[in-house]
């Protein structure tokens, strides 16, 4: 990884997978210039979907967040790229679909909160990008690798 570059986590949720989504979304932040070091087409069980929502608890959404997330297959993903995770979140839009603007993955895609396409990491929340990449990868399913058309995406490109 060079100096400037930042790993996120990214899954496209049940609803994304059996709306025939994946391909639309990778293409969007291959696009845009992030480069994917890991993907994996899943099945979540419910011992990681308690894991990965762990902090929703005690609230009363948290059976049916389980629910959809373990409802089928998943696309759990990794993308590198200078303030990764700041930049996804600015194209995947806000947690409500509703409140996305169109061009965002969830605005362009999304009508309801609870089938809202798509999970990314927070940006605010300092640990949560390491802490999903190891619930969902191992270090060596993680690609470390040059992108050919890297100094075209970033102007201090030492290489």
């Amino acid at each position: 990884m060079s100096h400037h570059d930042e790993r996120t986590f990214v899954m496209v949720k049940p609803d994304g997978v059996q709306r025939n989504l994946v391909g639309d979304i990778v293409s969007r932040f291959e696009e845009r210039g992030l480069k994917m070091v890991g993907g994996k087409f899943m099945q979540i069980d419910q011992e990681l979907a308690h894991e990965h929502y762990g902090e929703h608890e005690d609230k009363p959404f948290f059976d049916g967040l389980v629910d959809f997330i373990t409802s089928g297959p998943v696309f759990a993903m990794v993308w590198e790229g200078a303030d990764a995770t700041r930049q996804v979140r600015s194209m995947v839009g806000e947690t409500d679909p509703a409140e996305s603007a169109p061009g965002t993955i969830r605005g362009d895609y999304g009508l309801d909160l609870g089938r809202n396409v798509i999970h990314a990491s927070d940006h605010e929340d300092e640990g949560a990008n390491e802490r999903e990449i190891s619930l969902f990868f191992d270090e060596d399913e993680l690609v470390d690798y040059e992108r050919v058309d890297a100094t075209w995406l970033y102007e201090d490109e030492d290489h």
